[in-house]
C-alpha cells in the first residue's frame, strides 16, 4: 500500500542514508507560497548532506514516500488536504483522499518504509491545560513505539515543555539536546528546562541511537537541534505573543487537532511575520543536521 520513488527506494536498499520529512508543515504550518519554497529548500539541503530527503504524504489515498515537485505544489495549495495523524491513515486511504502527515504519522510511515531519521520543525507532546483537556499529542505514544530518529528545534513552544519532557522519560524515549546544556523551545534556544542528556554533533548522536536499537530497545528517539542563535526570538518576548495567541484560541472555541495551526498562524499575525521567518530558519538548520546523522548513523 505504500509507494516509494524509485530514487527513496534504491537508497534504502543499498543502505545509503535516507532523511525522511513530514508534509503537515507545508500544508498545515506555513502560508502558500512560502510553504513549498520551503519543503523544496530543505529536499536540497539534505541533498547537500550527502542523504536523499523522502517526504511524506498521502495522495488520492496513497502513502507516499518521496514526492515530485508537482506533488509538493499540490500539498501546499491544495485547500482539502486533511491533516493526518496515524489514527486517521486507515480513513483518509479508504476514503482515497489527500492528507498531509504528522509527526505521529510521518514516524509510523518511515518506519514502514525502513527510514530511521525524521526530520521536523517542532515536536507534539503535552499541551497546556492538559489536566482537563487530556489533550496530548499522538507524537508522544508514537516515540514510545516507533523506533525512527526525530531531529526537530524542541517541543513546540505552544505546548507544556515540562510536563512533555516527563511523559518521554515515562515512556523510555531518550532525550538529547544537540550542543546545549538547556532543552529548547522552539522559537528560543531557553525553555527553563536542562538538556537531559547533551550530544555534540551527528557521530555522538548516531552512537547512541545505535545502541538503543542495538539493546533491541523499540521506540524513538527526540534530538533537540536548538534554533541559532541569530535566528531565534528570545524566550521572554515569544512567551507574552503565545499566552495572547492561546487566549484568542480559548475565545474561538478552537480545540483538538485544529489547536496547533490556529496558534501558529496566530503567532505570525502577532509577531509581524517573524515567527514564519524563525520557523523556516529552524527547518533549515534541523534538515543540515538530520542529513549529518543519516550519513553518519549508515557509515
Amino acid at each position: 500500500m505504500i509507494q516509494l520513488t524509485d530514487e527513496v527506494r534504491t537508497a534504502i536498499e543499498d543502505g545509503r542514508p535516507v532523511v525522511a520529512l513530514e508534509s503537515t508543515i507545508i500544508s498545515h504550518g506555513m502560508p502558500y507560497p512560502r510553504n513549498v519554497a520551503m519543503a523544496r529548500e530543505v529536499e536540497a539541503i539534505v541533498r547537500a548532506g550527502g542523504a536523499v530527503p523522502a517526504t511524506i504524504a498521502i495522495l488520492d489515498g496513497v502513502p507516499r514516500i518521496g514526492l515530485s515537485e508537482n506533488d509538493l505544489e499540490l500539498l501546499g495549495s491544495h485547500p482539502e488536504v486533511a491533516k493526518v495523524s496515524v489514527r486517521d491513515l486507515p480513513y483518509v486511504i479508504a476514503q482515497g483522499r489527500h492528507g498531509a502527515t504528522t509527526v505521529a504519522a510521518t514516524m509510523r510511515l518511515a518506519a514502514l518504509a525502513g527510514i530511521s531519521v525524521f526530520v521536523t520543525g517542532g515536536l507534539g507532546g503535552v499541551h497546556r491545560g492538559a489536566a482537563t483537556s487530556f489533550d496530548i499529542s499522538a507524537d508522544l505514544t508514537e516515540l514510545a513505539q516507533t523506533s525512527v530518529a526525530v531531529v526537530s528545534a524542541g517541543v513546540k513552544s505552544i505546548l507544556d515543555i515540562g510536563l512533555t519532557l516527563e511523559t518521554l522519560e515515562t515512556y523510555g524515549v531518550p532525550v538529547l539536546v544537540n550542543g546545549a546544556d538547556e532543552f529548547p523551545s522552539f522559537y528560543s534556544r531557553s525553555s527553563g528546562f536542562p538538556a537531559p542528556m547533551r550530544v555534540d554533533g551527528a557521530t555522538e548522536t548516531a552512537a547512541v541511537l545505535r545502541a538503543k536499537w542495538d539493546l533491541g530497545l523499540p521506540g524513538g528517539v527526540v534530538i533537540a537541534n536548538p534554533i541559532d542563535a541569530a535566528d531565534e526570538i528570545p524566550a521572554e518576548q515569544i512567551s507574552t505573543i503565545i499566552d495572547q495567541a492561546l487566549q484568542a484560541a480559548d475565545e474561538a472555541g478552537v480545540v483538538g487537532k485544529d489547536t496547533t495551526p490556529f496558534l501558529l498562524a496566530k503567532i505570525v499575525e502577532l509577531t509581524d511575520g517573524a515567527s514564519l521567518t524563525a520557523n523556516i530558519a529552524l527547518v533549515k538548520s534541523n534538515a543540515a543536521f538530520g542529513a549529518a546523522l543519516a550519513v553518519a548513523y549508515t557509515g
